[in-house]
């Protein structure tokens, strides 16, 4: 059972464009929230540090770490690997510190079957529409729109996976969504009550999907 000085563990997964990676910088600076660092075998884009906001290695060392079952998750996105190792998490957990994961569908759902003895929220971030979502994709991906295309398509795939998350929260407005997950995440650890619509939130996924 987990005991009331461990950390929880918060992930947050969306479709590539959404703003999870922004929202999980601006929830490590609450007291106390950690951000997992993965590795990755991508290239670091521009501005990204080494050991900071991942750990980049290449694919032979991250198959020895595959193999050696060191990895709590690990995926492959976008032909490049992603995962998280085991380790630095628990000990951070014991410490009292809540761990938050910026990770896809398939990692979340690596960890959530590990049953760790940790208390874990799961978010899903969407965007507020199609259309916002390839206009932040091509900005970031401004050199090569064939990238932002592949990115909608994935989008498609992504999405469905929503139903098996606690909480959708949507990312029209960056600070009313920071605002709303920790809201949520307060009145999971208080026992709180929950200012959740899930029927609004099945009909936004239908408009997006549809």
């Amino acid at each position: 059972m987990p005991s009331e000085k461990d950390g929880i563990m918060i992930i947050l997964s969306s479709p590539s464009g959404a703003g999870k990676t922004t929202l999980v910088k601006k929830l490590s600076k609450k007291d106390n929230f950690e951000i997992s660092i993965s590795h990755t075998t991508r290239q670091p884009r521009p501005k990204e540090i080494h050991n900071e906001d991942y750990f980049f290695i290449n694919e032979l060392e991250f198959k020895r770490l595959i193999q050696n079952e060191e990895f709590l998750e690990y995926a492959k996105v976008f032909n490049n690997f992603y995962g998280t190792t085991r380790t630095p998490v628990i000990d951070k957990l014991n410490k009292g510190k809540n761990i938050l994961f910026d990770i896809d569908w398939q990692g979340a759902d690596q960890i959530k079957n590990k049953k760790l003895d940790y208390n874990l929220i799961t978010f899903f971030i969407l965007p507020p529409s199609k259309e916002v979502l390839f206009e932040r994709l091509s900005k970031r991906h401004a050199s090569d729109k064939l990238i932002a295309q592949e990115r909608m398509k994935q989008f498609e795939r992504d999405v469905l996976h929503w139903i098996n998350y606690d909480y959708v929260v949507i990312n029209n407005d960056l600070d009313e969504c920071y605002t709303k997950i920790t809201n949520l995440i307060g009145a999971v650890i208080n026992n709180g009550s929950k200012d959740y619509d899930l029927e609004y939130i099945r009909r936004h996924v239908d408009q997006l999907t549809s």
